[in-house]
């Protein structure tokens, strides 16, 4: 008489133990995140910090510790990658953030001049990305002018006023009110370029106010500057592309592409009807590269 004998899949080892982590590994995730602070510095040219984002890609633990330093400095990370380096923006209660309140002190913005700084940004992002299909592509790569994005705004001023009159709304809103609609005509009443004698626009002037956005974008390594046709040209960055893209669900901005006049464009002052689409679907949640 044969005993029955049950097989069954032996017993797993435990699961292997990856090392503790070291204080020296806390200071090299804090090293990523302040590589991460510097936008401008790219890491195709720092092997340190092009060692670090492998290590970051190749090692989860070290990707989860790197992660914490920059939850705890209240930045959110976008993306991690050879092409972007250690993405960041800053959450609104992180130190790192910066206040409109700021960029204007930046800018020598007065506080009526806030609304239609915080208007250039949109039209820039606009303008760089204004098809979805140009946001998820990650090697698509945008291109602005100073000028292009003044005439820009100023046709989009004049629908939104034959969008007023069509609707028999009230064309010349109070200063301070929020929305597209109070802009249009603020914006169109400035002056373009309001020269000096020695030819330098004024910075109060709707060229000057997108001339300190796009200079702005480009200390924050945003943008790259190309060029100095059509009052200067600038190219996007894969930070700008990701920065618009947790951007891309605002009212504003939304509400300017509903417009239908934002160009597919190479940066120059000549604008483009947009293809027909209605696919407008972007990302929620978002908010302009600084803070109110």
């Amino acid at each position: 008489m044969s005993e029955h004998v049950e097989w069954s899949e032996p017993e797993a080892g435990p699961a292997p133990v990856s090392a503790p982590l070291t204080p020296a590994d806390a200071a090299d995730a804090a090293r990523l995140v302040a590589f991460g602070l510097q936008p401008k510095l790219q890491p195709a040219r720092d092997q340190e910090y092009a060692d670090l984002l492998r290590r970051h890609r190749e090692d989860p633990a070290f990707a989860r510790l790197a992660d914490a330093v920059a939850a705890g400095l209240g930045l959110i990370v976008l993306e991690v990658s050879p092409r972007a380096g250690m993405a960041v923006t800053a959450a609104e209660d992180s130190v790192f953030a910066v206040r409109m309140g700021d960029y204007a002190r930046r800018t020598s913005a007065d506080g009526g001049d806030r609304f239609l700084h915080g208007l250039a940004h949109l039209a820039v992002a606009a303008m760089a990305f204004p098809r979805p299909e140009d946001l998820a592509d990650d090697g698509y790569i945008g291109r602005v002018s100073v000028n292009g994005v003044d005439s820009f705004v100023r046709q989009a001023c004049r629908r939104l006023e034959e969008r007023a009159e069509e609707q028999g709304e009230n064309t010349d809103p109070a200063t301070d009110a929020p929305g597209l609609e109070a802009a249009w005509r603020i914006w169109a009443r400035r002056s373009a370029t309001g020269a000096t004698k020695d030819a330098r626009r004024l910075a109060g002037s709707t060229t000057g106010i997108v001339g300190k956005a796009v200079a702005f974008l480009t200390d924050s390594g945003f943008l790259q500057r190309t060029g100095d046709d059509n009052g200067g040209t600038y190219r996007t960055t894969a930070r700008y592309q990701l920065q618009v893209r947790d951007m891309a669900g605002s009212a504003a901005l939304a509400e300017l592409l509903e417009l239908g006049v934002v160009p597919v464009t190479d940066g120059t002052a000549t604008l483009l009807p947009p293809d027909e689409t209605d696919d407008l679907e972007l990302v929620a949640d978002a908010g302009l590269p600084f803070h109110s």
